[in-house]
């Protein structure tokens, strides 16, 4: 199953529309985005994908009912723990408001630094692909997991 993860769009609505056609085109079976929309008309653009998703909300996302109301129900809290091709996945924002010791998941996914990361770590993949927005680093990313073999690719947008 091919993943495709976004994280901080910030309402950049070019960046947004860029992810969503390449996640479009390269055929992805499942989104996740990991917060920071921030305002609810960028959630619409994700309406073109081809293929479900889910998000959760960061720390910039103030206008939560709005939100909840536009993805119908797809954004949730952090953490998010969820399964995708046999695979226990976490979703939270800022991995530093979850014990990492105590997670029980093969992938966390995380966003909130707006910069790339991802390492082993003890059991799990820890994955953060950026910010898709491009405002804070100048280098807007999405990333494509491969849930099957764990192969990863960081997509600059």
């Amino acid at each position: 199953m091919l993943l495709g993860i976004i994280s901080d769009s910030h309402d950049n609505l070019s960046k947004i529309r860029r992810a969503v056609k390449l996640f479009n085109r390269k055929k992805v079976e499942f989104v996740l985005h990991l917060g920071d929309f921030v305002a609810p008309f960028s959630v619409r653009v994700l309406k073109e994908l081809k293929c479900p998703w889910h998000g959760i909300f960061g720390n910039n996302d103030g206008e939560k009912e709005g939100l909840l109301k536009i993805s119908e129900g797809k954004i949730k809290s952090s953490p998010l723990r969820i399964e995708l091709n046999k695979r226990r996945i976490t979703l939270v924002h800022d991995i530093n408001t979850i014990n990492l010791s105590e997670e029980k998941s093969d992938i966390i996914l995380f966003g909130h630094t707006h910069r790339t990361q991802i390492e082993k770590k003890n059991s799990f993949l820890l994955f953060n692909p950026g910010e898709c927005c491009g405002w804070i680093t100048g280098r807007a990313t999405i990333a494509l997991l491969d849930l099957e073999t764990l192969y990863y690719k960081i997509i600059k947008i």
